[in-house]
């Protein structure tokens, strides 16, 4: 069996967590101390600054998944793949996927094509955020921001091309203003943040490593997107766009979406 290691801090909880990936036949699983389940028997339970899942009994329970899931999505990785999760939280590694890819690729994950398609055209509003579906013969997903600061792009999207995702997609760290950082401090979170796996906006734009780019952040969006749009069988066949999405929202949106038989 072959399988990759990948160990580094946990992005809110700040602990050294690992992640080991094994290549083996069978649907997407995920095992954490004793449990194991299948990713389609999972439910979220969280997605405030991050994707939280967990099994019906509560005793499996893995956070800041997305990133990991969204090198699934970004690689067309469907099934063929165990992750054994050693701590609470992922490994932040470099804020984006790349990591992730590089592990995926040196266990040769099978690829394979969405299973999931977007069956008829519409829209979903939820407070501030709006979700567009519309059928097509291949993946198309972008996201739109409203970005209060001139300096960055607010869109990104993706058509599902491979060496796009690794070129361009993986690469985007995570990110946040300075003007959020006191908050995520005071509950806890951000406590694993590694200067080169993270990019504070302000008055200046601190990062250290690659120099930013101005459609970072919302490539990082777009990331965060197909990791959660994978949770839900995606991402479709189809067209997705997503304006000010968000973790929580999106998965609101998806669950609305599949309910009206918008996609399926």
């Amino acid at each position: 069996m072959t399988s990759r290691r990948l160990s580094g801090r946990a992005l809110h909880g700040g602990a050294t967590v690992s992640v080991v990936l094994e290549r083996r036949e069978g649907p997407i699983a995920i095992a954490q101390g004793d449990r194991e389940r299948r990713l389609d028997e999972l439910t979220v339970i969280a997605g405030d600054r991050a994707t939280v899942l967990r099994d019906a009994e509560g005793a499996l329970r893995v956070s800041t998944i997305e990133h990991l899931l969204s090198a699934f999505a970004g690689l067309g990785v469907h099934d063929g793949v165990r992750i054994v999760v050693e701590g609470p939280e992922l490994p932040v590694l470099d804020g984006g996927s790349v990591a992730f890819c590089e592990a995926l690729r040196a266990i040769e994950a099978p690829r394979g094509e969405p299973r999931v398609r977007v069956l008829a055209a519409g829209s979903i509003e939820l407070g501030r955020s709006r979700y567009d579906f519309a059928p097509g013969p291949s993946v198309d997903v972008a996201v739109e921001l409203e970005w209060s600061d001139a300096r960055l792009v607010p869109r990104a999207a993706w058509v599902g091309d491979e060496s796009v995702y690794i070129a361009r997609i993986a690469p985007a760290r995570t990110f946040a203003f300075a003007s959020e950082v006191e908050a995520l401090a005071e509950r806890g979170l951000g406590q694993g943040v590694d200067p080169e796996s993270v990019v504070v906006v302000g008055e200046t734009i601190l990062c250290s490593g690659r120099p930013f780019e101005a459609d970072e952040p919302a490539r990082h969006k777009l990331l965060d997107l197909l990791g959660d749009l994978y949770v839900h069988g995606g991402p479709p066949r189809g067209r997705v766009l997503a304006r000010r999405p968000g973790h929580g929202v999106t998965h609101r949106a998806i669950a609305e979406a599949r309910a009206r038989g918008l996609v399926g």
